[in-house]
């Protein structure tokens, strides 16, 4: 077995090959996927040969084709190699992205499917900047709409607001972004440029978020760490400032930035907002939209870009109120799942709120419930999945008093940060007061205080949580043969398919009315290309809960069948209660107990 390299675009790819013997050639098949880097590939192909063998019960080089086939249920990154059927090699492929479903392999699934890819594609593309397709772009609105549901419903004060993308440079000179912005960069002798932490990460297996450069330098020169691309020693380290800089107009431009973070729009639009809604607190101020980072190394798909979208929640309120909130009895007893950073052996804890707020304050503590309460109760996340990261005081902004991120544990990938409860004190709107001289401070009637408010930020990366609901969803289904995207009804991009089961006229007429009918209020489909299994299985690759078929009886009895898509049962209905049938499923019920369970259509 030998390892192969790919260059694709500016990306590289490293592959594990073997040789073979087929009607008296000698052909190169692929066995696995290794991975972007070099030495992280010849590790796996090491440890593969050493399975490979140890299955092999000590046989020689000369039987190692036949070891391939014990191997395979032990190491997920090995594909059986079927060469006497295209099918089956098509099935077992199939069954290695289900085991291992890694980034690249649900990039690939994606792109695919027509949920995102790269931006620019054509011309090579630009890294760090992703295009949402058709699909993509109904299923990331979906999660947008959910999310603002959820949260704008904690507060009848609680707004959404829409804010410019470019502010001006005195904007981050007040929120400190241009001093304090900045992320660790390594560089090595050849110049390849990475994130030191990332880089300490990667070889150390710990966090080191927090770290200035010259203590990643000294662990770095102490660990004997190289460079990630050529093994090369690492010769500098340094911080290097992440923001998007703009010259605005003609002659005497104007300095401007991208913003790195959407939280400063609702801070400079605090003041106005704060009289447009009767000067009431708390005050809510949400925003969904784009965010600009100069990232050293964007990498895994959608986790780490440099255009990204956030949703975002800013609570303004009086800070002598911080250990209260009229509605924390409803949730004193809901166990949260933390684990601290400075207690990570520990694992996850389960705590009741009521607990927590012992040592966290109890408005803090109520958002943190309601956010988990948004991952099981709405997204449906399986709660082994979810858990709140406390970071220590090295971790945590340093404008930040309380800072616990929401992690999800992304199949192929692992505990990932997608969000993170923020009490940033006065700190943004004191630095907006002191740069604009606009008096930020309001006067609250019932206590009679002055003060500048104190700020709670319910922060959300959109396009994370999209990853996470992809892989999540993503299912193989061998009795199928085919992919199957378990995706929550409401937050499927297509919510119904129409399949006329033969072309009549007379059919195709009835497919068309009801999807007219239905479409008038969620995205429905309509697909008459190729044999009723196949369509099947386009609709259980995309998510769609639900295919109605229309038959030679509907022209009799009025009736469609509904078929299922997590079961592939389907049950036997009347046209006119399709609407209703459509929106109790989106709803979260059970397709099955609305009609008559008839045979499972064969493909």
């Amino acid at each position: 077995m030998f390892i192969v390299k790919k260059r694709v675009g500016e990306k590289e790819y490293y592959y594990l090959r073997k040789s073979v013997r087929e009607g008296g050639k000698v052909k190169a098949i692929s066995v696995a996927y290794l991975g972007r880097n070099k030495m992280e590939a010849e590790s796996k192909m090491k440890e593969i040969v050493s399975k490979v063998n140890n299955s092999s019960n000590g046989e020689n080089g000369k039987n190692m084709g036949k070891s391939m086939g014990k191997f395979k249920n032990t190491r997920k990154e090995v594909i059986s190699m079927d060469n006497n059927s295209k099918e089956n090699m098509k099935k077992e492929n199939m069954e290695k992205v289900k085991m291992d479903l890694g980034v690249e392999e649900l990039a690939t699934f994606c792109k695919r499917k027509g949920f995102v890819y790269p931006s620019g594609e054509i011309y090579g593309g630009l890294a760090g900047f992703y295009d949402y397709g058709h699909l993509g772009f109904l299923l990331k609105r979906n999660f947008e709409n959910a999310w603002k549901d959820f949260f704008l419903g904690l507060n009848d004060n609680f707004y959404q607001i829409e804010a410019s993308e470019i502010m001006p440079e005195q904007t981050f000179v007040a929120s400190g972004h241009l001093k304090n912005f900045s992320d660790v960069a390594s560089k090595c002798k050849k110049g390849h440029i990475e994130r030191a932490d990332h880089l300490l990460e990667k070889n150390l297996n710990k966090k080191f978020e927090g770290l200035n450069a010259d203590e990643m330098f000294d662990l770095i020169k102490k660990n004997k760490i190289v460079c990630s691309v050529c093994n090369g020693a690492i010769e500098y380290v340094g911080a290097i400032n992440m923001m998007f800089p703009l010259q605005l107009g003609v002659g005497n431009q104007t300095k401007a930035y991208l913003r790195p973070e959407t939280a400063q729009s609702p801070y400079v639009n605090f003041k106005i907002q704060y009289e447009l809604t009767r000067s009431k607190l708390p005050l809510g101020l949400a925003l969904i939209g784009r965010a600009y980072r100069n990232e050293l190394s964007p990498r895994n798909l959608l986790l780490r870009q440099r255009a990204f979208t956030q949703a975002e929640l800013q609570i303004f309120f009086n800070p002598s109120k911080i250990n209260e909130h009229e509605s924390f009895d409803e949730i004193k007893n809901y166990n949260l799942a933390v684990i601290s950073s400075n207690d990570r052996e520990k694992g996850i804890q389960k705590i009741k709120a009521g607990d927590l707020a012992k040592n966290v304050p109890k408005f803090y503590v109520y958002h943190m419930a309601k956010v988990q309460q948004f991952y099981f109760e709405v997204l449906k996340i399986d709660e082994n999945k979810f858990r709140f990261y406390e970071l220590n005081d090295k971790e945590k902004a340093f404008y930040n008093k309380y800072h616990f991120d929401m992690e999800l544990d992304i199949p192929g990938y692992g505990w990932t940060e997608v969000g993170g409860v923020h009490y940033r004190t006065d700190h943004d709107l004191k630095g907006h007061q002191e740069i604009s001289k606009q008096k930020m401070e309001v006067y609250d009637e019932q206590t009679k205080e002055r003060f500048i408010p104190h700020v709670l930020e319910l922060s959300f990366g959109v396009d994370r949580n999209f990853q996470a609901l992809l892989a999540f969803a993503f299912n193989f289904d061998k009795n199928r043969e085919n992919v199957v995207l378990k995706l929550p009804a409401f937050i499927a991009p297509i919510k119904a398919t129409i399949l006329p089961i033969i072309k009549d006229d007379r059919i195709i007429k009835i497919c068309r009315e009801i999807q007219k009918d239905l479409k008038s209020e969620w995205n429905v489909s309509y697909d008459e290309s190729g044999s009723i299994g196949r369509r099947y299985a386009r609709n259980d690759e995309i998510g769609t809960p639900l295919c109605i078929t229309i038959d030679e009886d509907s022209l009799k009895d009025d009736g469609v069948t509904i078929r299922d898509r997590d079961t592939s049962l389907q049950v036997r209905v009347k046209m006119k209660q399709l609407k209703d049938i459509l929106k109790r499923v989106i709803d979260g019920e059970d397709v099955l107990k609305m009609g008559k369970v008839v045979e499972t259509r064969k493909k």
